[in-house]
């Protein structure tokens, strides 16, 4: 199956919490179309509270099967990026929203699909392009059934002797 690698750099923002019972959560914010010459969890900025955050590379890994997938997030209002993060580190990043949305329903993860660049969204095109194979709907149609032709299978039924409570017993 042909697939492609990109490798993208993803950050993240951290706000300070809303009421003072609050804490503050790292939450994704953007990716890079190409891996920065940046140590991961480097704190790039800090102002009025609000940090941004140098998670670290991922791979984003593109498959011929998935196309489909792609070719949905690529026509939707905004592309998107779907980053997940498990205990503030970078866990996995996709294109497919599909499989964006099934790591949703992880309570352990923090997920969030961010606007995808220009050039990952270039690349992407040309990987759907190249791999896509346009499956038609094909709907199964039923077959009649007459149901005077069917024979219905019965149960089983036992003779009285072939029954366990009458096994062996003497009356």
């Amino acid at each position: 199956m042909p697939r492609t690698h990109l490798r993208i750099g993803v950050l993240a923002t951290r706000r300070p919490p809303v009421t003072r019972w609050g804490q503050a959560q790292l939450r994704p914010s953007a990716v890079l179309p190409a891996e920065p010459d940046l140590a991961p969890d480097t704190l790039i900025s800090s102002e009025n509270g609000v940090e941004s955050w140098y998670l670290g590379a991922g791979d984003l890994v593109l498959y011929s099967g998935d196309t489909a997938h792609h070719l949905d997030n690529l026509n939707a209002a905004t592309p998107s990026v779907w980053v997940v993060m498990r205990e503030d580190k970078l866990a996995c990043v996709t294109v497919d929203p599909y499989e964006g949305e099934g790591y949703a329903s992880d309570l352990e993860a923090v997920v969030e699909a961010v606007p995808m660049p220009a050039l990952i969204r270039d690349a992407l095109a040309a990987f759907v392009a190249e791999h896509h194979v346009e499956i038609p709907f094909k709907k199964r149609k039923r077959q009649p059934v007459d149901p005077n032709a069917m024979q219905a299978h019965a149960p089983r039924i036992l003779a009285q002797r072939e029954k366990w409570h009458d096994r062996g017993s003497k009356r």
